[in-house]
């Protein structure tokens, strides 16, 4: 029940931060009240999106070599030192990175965006390494403790990491 509840909490931290739909802020100067969507109503890919924009932040250049929200910059890629990636450049290349680990994890069905999603975090190795997968593998679907367990920074226990496992459970696995 605690983790229920715990998951909840999750979730609606994220919801309270999401903005609202584009319709509704085309026509919020005519009305008096905004509407707010749950992210429960989106395709699970743009909900991990939001979520991973929450999670990582827009990365700025002394965050080198991550940019956008959290890619790493690659050899032979365009981005150079110093250089800041505009808000709505960040989206397309998290976009990008995130189709190609959901592409990587398919065969897995709408778990693919759960496993894409921590990939996307923690790398593509440590997926396939994981407990995660291996549940998932064998048909075993109770992994909130396997999936929980990747919340660690520097061997510590990280809160705000628990809260995104949290918040990634709650709103792309479906049990």
């Amino acid at each position: 029940m605690k983790k229920l509840l715990i998951l909840f909490v999750a979730l609606f931290s994220l919801v309270g931060t999401m903005p609202g739909n584009a319709a509704s802020q085309r026509t919020a100067p005519t009305r008096e009240h905004k509407t707010k969507r749950s992210i429960m109503e989106l395709p699970l890919f743009e909900r991990a999106v939001l979520i991973i924009k929450k999670f990582e932040t827009l990365h700025k250049p002394k965050h080198w070599p991550y940019v956008g929200y959290g890619h790493q910059v690659q050899p032979g890629e365009p981005y150079r030192r110093g250089c800041q990636l505009t808000e709505t450049q960040a989206d397309a290349l998290l976009r990008k990175d995130y189709s190609k680990f959901c592409a990587l994890y398919e065969k897995y069905g709408k778990d693919k965006y759960l496993l894409a999603a921590l990939a996307y975090n923690c790398g593509p190795g440590v997926v396939n390494k994981s407990s995660v997968l291996r549940l998932l593998k064998s048909g075993n679907r109770n992994i909130f403790k396997a999936y929980t367990s990747h919340c660690h920074y520097k061997g510590k226990k990280h809160k705000g990491l628990l809260t995104r496992r949290l918040t990634e459970l709650a709103a792309l696995f479906l049990p």
